[in-house]
């Protein structure tokens, strides 16, 4: 048997939201991400494959501007100021958001199916950003999103499911925390809106 998924990728929970006042570590909250994106892969649905793929670039752009100088980006706050590519981060907020609110819908209402969190979340969170093309294209897409017993199946790895609910609830209390912090951050400062 295999760790529950949430086991094998660092969690939101371990990212550490406030050293000293300063913020959210970056090295921490990219690996975070980096879990996050690999837990759509387990699912092997192309419905995840637009989120996957922005999200990837999404860290990538923040990545590579964090390593252009780790010292004096040690924390997501500190690398906004003056960058002229903060709308990835901006980006990689709102698909966290996006990505939060519809495991968070699953988890408080276990008779829901998956599509229709993660069609709620889209509505929330990304629909007021989108084209009516696009919108159009994601509820058709959203369509496919796996049934629930079978996401849950594949992110527990045959661990029993009290143990991944358990872990998913600490994973998502982390998840927020960091979006609802960065999301009043950005906004605050004018950097943009998630």
């Amino acid at each position: 048997m295999e760790k529950p998924y949430f086991e094998t990728v660092k969690s939101f929970a371990d990212v550490p939201v406030d050293i000293d006042g300063d913020g959210i570590l970056t090295a921490d909250f990219l690996e975070a991400s980096d879990g996050l994106v690999g837990m759509f892969d387990l699912l092997g649905s192309a419905i995840f494959g637009f989120v996957q793929m922005d999200l990837k670039n999404n860290i990538r752009d923040v990545r590579a501007h964090y390593q252009s100088s780790t010292d004096r980006h040690n924390t997501v706050q500190a690398m906004v100021p003056g960058w002229q590519g903060k709308g990835a981060l901006v980006r990689l907020v709102r698909g966290l958001s996006f990505t939060c609110v519809a495991l968070q819908n699953a988890q408080n209402d276990r008779t829901k199916e998956l599509h229709y969190c993660f069609k709620g979340s889209y509505d929330t969170v990304l629909r007021h950003h989108h084209s009516f093309m696009i919108r159009s294209v994601v509820y058709v897409a959203l369509r496919a999103v796996p049934y629930r017993k079978d996401f849950y199946d594949k992110i527990a790895q045959g661990a029993p499911h009290d143990k991944l609910d358990a872990d998913l609830r600490l994973w998502l209390d982390g998840l927020d925390t960091i979006v609802t912090r960065l999301s009043r951050f950005l906004k605050d400062g004018g950097h943009g809106t998630v």
